[in-house]
C-alpha cells in the first residue's frame, strides 16, 4: 500500500471514461462520490468528482475538482488526501491550468501547470522543489480534463478489442494512456440494474498492479458515461471504487 503511485494511478483510471452521443455528457453542477474499497470489505477511502463554470482570464471554462482521501483503518497506516484542479475549454475540452496537491502516505506534491497552446508549451511550478520547468507539448490532456474530454467521444460503432489512445500531461512528462473496449454488461448496483460499457485501461505492471492489464472499469451506457465501477488486482489484495452518490446530471441516469 506504501506506494506513492498508488492513489494517483487510480484516480485517473478510475475517471477515464468514454461517450457514444454528440449530446454533452456533463454540465456545471454535475458531482460525482465514489467509495474506495480494498480487498473487497475494508473501506479504503472516498472519492468526489465535481464540475462547475466560471470564467479563467476572459475566457468561460469548466472548472472541475478531483478530491480523494483514506478513511477507518486504512487511513492509519497510509493518510491520503490529495486535491486535483483543472480549468479547461467549454467546448474543445483543451486544458489550461491544472493544479495538483498531493499527500500520500508522506509523498507529498504541489504543482501548477499552465499550458500556452499558441507556444505549444506546459508551464510547470513545482513548490515542493521550488522548481519551474517549460515543456514541449503538442494534443495533451491533464489528469482531470481527460476525464470530461473522453466522456464526449463518440465510441458508438467501437467493437470488442478496440482501443482509445490519448496523452496525459502529469509532473512535467507526457505518458501514453489506453482504454481497451471489452464488452456490454447489465451490472447490478446500489441503483438497480444498469446497462454498462466495459473498458481496461493498460497499466505499468510491476509497481503496483500484478500484471498490465489488472484493471477493469464499468461505464454507464448512457449519455452521461459514469464510471460505474472499478476493480483493480493490487501488488498485494484488491482495490474497488463504486459510485456511491450523484448530482446534477446532464442526462437522465438509466
Amino acid at each position: 500500500m506504501k506506494n506513492k503511485f498508488l492513489f494517483t494511478t487510480l484516480f485517473l483510471i478510475s475517471f477515464a471514461v468514454l461517450s457514444q452521443e454528440e449530446k454533452q455528457a456533463f454540465k456545471g453542477g454535475e458531482w460525482l462520490r465514489y467509495k474506495m474499497s480494498y480487498s473487497g470489505f475494508l473501506r479504503a477511502g472516498t472519492a468526489i468528482l465535481e464540475v462547475e463554470e466560471t470564467d479563467l482570464n476572459g475566457k468561460k471554462v469548466f472548472h472541475t475538482k478531483g478530491s480523494g482521501w483514506t478513511s477507518g483503518m486504512i487511513k492509519w497506516f497510509f493518510k491520503v488526501d490529495d486535491l486535483y484542479e483543472s480549468y479547461f475549454d467549454k467546448n474543445k475540452v483543451a486544458p489550461y491550468l491544472f493544479k495538483r496537491k498531493i499527500n500520500e502516505g508522506g509523498y507529498k506534491k504541489h504543482t501548477i501547470t499552465t499550458f500556452n497552446k499558441p507556444s505549444n508549451t506546459a508551464y510547470v511550478q513545482d513548490f515542493i522543489k521550488q522548481k519551474d520547468t517549460t515543456i514541449s507539448i503538442l494534443e495533451v490532456q491533464d489528469m482531470l480534463s481527460a476525464f470530461y474530454y473522453l466522456r464526449n467521444q463518440d465510441v458508438k460503432n467501437m467493437e470488442k478489442g478496440d482501443e482509445i489512445a490519448i496523452d496525459i500531461f502529469m509532473d512535467a512528462q507526457i505518458y501514453p494512456f489506453k482504454l481497451r473496449f471489452l464488452g456490454k454488461e447489465v451490472l447490478d448496483t446500489k441503483f438497480g440494474d444498469v446497462n454498462t460499457l466495459i473498458f481496461r485501461p493498460l497499466v505499468q505492471s510491476g509497481r503496483v498492479f500484478k500484471a498490465q492489464e489488472s484493471v477493469t472499469i464499468w461505464i454507464t451506457d448512457d449519455a452521461n458515461k459514469i464510471p460505474i465501477k472499478m476493480s483493480a488486482s493490487l501488488s498485494v489484495g484488491s482495490l474497488r471504487a463504486e459510485l456511491e452518490a450523484y448530482k446534477g446530471l446532464a442526462n437522465d441516469f438509466k
